[in-house]
């Protein structure tokens, strides 16, 4: 797949994106609900490795490339490493899915209300890397716990300015301001967080697109502005830590949003399963949210 054809794939695509994008402070965590003990690896080298083999096995299973999956987010690491042989963002796109990649480098501490990036002081040379492996987006997060205005403000100034740095260097910027669902302000919160965005959007020139990664919304249909948006090429969710079916469930409400779910994606997988067995709790959790996806 050439640009034109993943910037179509992910602007019409019947399905969602996938999210394996676990870094280092998540990743014991991931391995964990996959059936890994932490006694398995002692270095961040075989950590990684453990969870290398845990998406190969994702990408490789059978159902990851049904058409349902259309696009999937990777780490670094994941991007470096191969899949059958290949570079895992070429892996993919022989499957038909668009390679996306992390960029950011982690979350700064909390203040006025949420958590910026950290100063993403690798970017550039990550910008430059992603271009020449191929992929077609980045995904950056940032989380706002509360709805203080000043700081819904700075965080989607922030992730706009990086992501024209972004869409500079030649690749979809995807936007995550992520917002805890368990928030207890978090309806009052998204009334200003979606009018950051709006005002924001309108600021772009001509052309540039952007994507945005949102928690789903309180109300159903909140984000409906900015998924209409002529700079938003896509919508999608994230799961927030709901299990699949509420998540599903929610998402379903949401008319034009699509799922980029991790967890309500991996939940029930493990390292123990056979391969029968993988694929079909795979293939399961891939019906159940593409479904919440199209319906929505």
């Amino acid at each position: 797949m050439n640009t034109e054809q993943m910037t179509a794939k992910i602007r019409n695509g019947q399905g969602f994106i996938a999210a394996l994008d676990q870094s280092g402070g998540s990743t014991p965590k991931a391995l964990r609900g996959y059936g890994v003990d932490d006694s398995e690896w002692s270095s961040d080298d075989e950590m990684f490795g453990q969870i290398h083999s845990m998406r190969s096995r994702v990408i490789t299973s059978p159902c990851f490339g049904s058409g349902k999956v259309i696009g999937a987010i990777l780490f670094e690491k994941t991007m470096d490493g191969t899949v059958d042989g290949k570079p895992t963002a070429d892996a993919l796109k022989d499957r038909g899915i668009v390679p996306f990649i992390k960029v950011d480098q982690g979350l700064a501490e909390e203040k006025d209300g949420v958590q910026l990036m950290k100063p993403l002081d690798k970017l550039p040379a990550l910008l430059e890397k992603s271009v020449g492996m191929g992929m077609f987006g980045t995904k950056m997060r940032s989380v706002i716990k509360s709805a203080n205005p000043a700081g819904i403000a700075a965080i989607v100034k922030q992730q706009f300015e990086v992501g024209n740095q972004i869409a500079d260097a030649g690749l979809m910027p995807m936007l995550e301001p992520e917002y805890d669902i368990n928030a207890a302000d978090r309806a009052d919160g998204e009334e200003i967080l979606r009018a950051e965005i709006l005002k924001h959007l309108d600021t772009l020139p001509q052309g540039r697109e952007v994507m945005l990664k949102l928690s789903i919304p309180v109300k159903p249909d909140h984000y409906k502005p900015v998924i209409d948006h002529p700079n938003v090429l896509r919508v999608v969710a994230l799961s927030g830590g709901y299990s699949t079916d509420e998540a599903c469930a929610k998402l379903a409400k949401n008319g034009g949003m699509i799922a980029s779910f991790s967890r309500g994606l991996l939940q029930d997988l493990r390292k123990g399963q056979s391969d029968e067995e993988f694929d079909n709790t795979l293939s399961q959790a891939i019906g159940q949210i593409a479904e919440a996806s199209v319906s929505s």
